[in-house]
């Protein structure tokens, strides 16, 4: 007999595919008034529709290619979000848009349920894979060994929220405290070498190697090359068969790799939403770097749900501009590559949680099915909405 999650494939393979691009940015301004300056480099998707509620995204490009990848899938009971913040190119976070839900899938499948063990395994699956395709490509492509990407991941099932991290792009949920006051509260912790905690895991783990945390032009690195400890790929810093040529400086080791430095184990939250949990930000570092947790979540609070996306990603901008002393319509005539001296690659998902929806849907719908919504964001595609029925 078929559990409602062997529906789940069936239901992504629908012979029905129906397309709705996102629009650039057009206006450049909050209020819609004319006279501004458009910004060619901003893509958004101001409202749709997922299980349990709505969802908004924006993605503001930084980079001669954008690097930054997104999905969002949604079924009639089920909602899966991804944001994937690639570095040294885009092969590793586009890979993980392709692969990690369809693992997350066959595994839940396998196990007849979604629990913390079967992200965790969807996020090893997409490791191997890739790390395969490094394996297969590298004596063509040397240098896809250290291409990487973080990987933050929401799922939300039966009133349940998991979310899996690996990296610094950054969860942050939204909850009504005392007096109706909005409150920001991380599920994600960073891991990033900035962080003293992340410094000391490394040492602890490496105690023989002195240089495995340096400070390299007021930057503390791992191997004085990457500031995340946890990605997908990179090879590099995980294999020793993958090792580069010492003539590529920018990825030179001081001597070869003994053990990983790296690694792709996730850290997960699990949640049981509350009515007071209204809505849940998904986010690269991009964000963070501008715009601290609290600011974000009252930006969403206080404002309507139609592009609060896009609302999130100006306000970053602004404050990019704000810190080079510049006019944020200055800063939108700055070409990709150039603007990276300015700002990252931004990408934001803001998911709403509708708690009657949510009780309604886990009450009467045991399955994921029927219609869903996949949301991809990429260099060579830089938005889309898919409906699939």
């Amino acid at each position: 007999m078929l559990s409602w999650l062997k529906k789940i494939a069936s239901a992504c393979l629908g012979p029905v595919r129906m397309c709705a691009r996102t629009r650039k940015d057009e206006d450049g301004s909050d209020n819609g008034h004319g006279g501004a300056v458009a910004d060619d480099l901003l893509w958004s998707r101001d409202l749709g529709r997922h299980a349990a509620g709505e969802f908004s995204f924006a993605v503001a490009q930084a980079n001669e290619a954008l690097e930054d990848h997104s999905q969002v899938e949604t079924g009639a009971a089920a909602t899966f979000v991804g944001v994937y913040d690639g570095h040294g190119g885009a092969e590793a976070a586009r890979f993980i848009s392709d692969h990690l839900f369809a693992h997350l899938i066959r595994l839940a499948q396998e196990n007849g349920t979604i629990s913390e063990d079967v992200v965790r395994s969807a996020f090893s699956a997409t490791e191997e894979g890739f790390l395969t395709l490094v394996r297969r490509t590298h004596f063509i492509k040397p240098l896809i060994a250290a291409v990487g990407s973080c990987c933050l991941v929401g799922v939300i099932w039966r009133g349940t929220l998991y979310v899996a991290n690996l990296g610094d792009s950054r969860a942050v949920i939204g909850c009504l405290g005392r007096f109706n006051k909005i409150v920001a509260e991380p599920l994600t912790r960073d891991h990033n070498a900035s962080m003293e905690e992340v410094r000391q895991e490394l040492i602890s783990r490496h105690p023989d190697d002195s240089q495995i945390v340096v400070l390299k032009h007021g930057v503390w690195r791992i191997k004085g090359i990457i500031q995340v400890s946890r990605t997908i790929g990179d090879a590099y810093l995980k294999r020793r068969e993958f090792a580069l040529d010492p003539s590529i400086t920018r990825f030179h080791l001081s001597e070869p790799l003994r053990r990983p430095v790296l690694t792709a184990e996730p850290s997960i939250c699990t949640r049981s939403l509350r009515p007071q949990d209204k809505f849940i930000i998904f986010a690269t570092d991009g964000l963070w770097e501008q715009l601290t947790n609290q600011q974000a979540v009252e930006i969403v609070h206080s404002n309507p749900r139609r592009g609060i996306a896009k609302r999130l990603v100006r306000a970053a901008l602004k404050q990019a501009a704000r810190k080079r002393e510049m006019r944020y319509d200055d800063l939108k005539k700055v070409e990709k590559g150039v603007r990276r001296f300015f700002h990252d690659d931004i990408t934001v998902v803001v998911v709403y949680i509708d708690h009657g929806l949510l009780q309604q849907r886990d009450a009467s719908v045991p399955e994921l099915s029927v219609r869903g919504f996949v949301d991809s964001v990429g260099p060579s595609r830089f938005s889309g909405v898919t409906a699939i029925s």
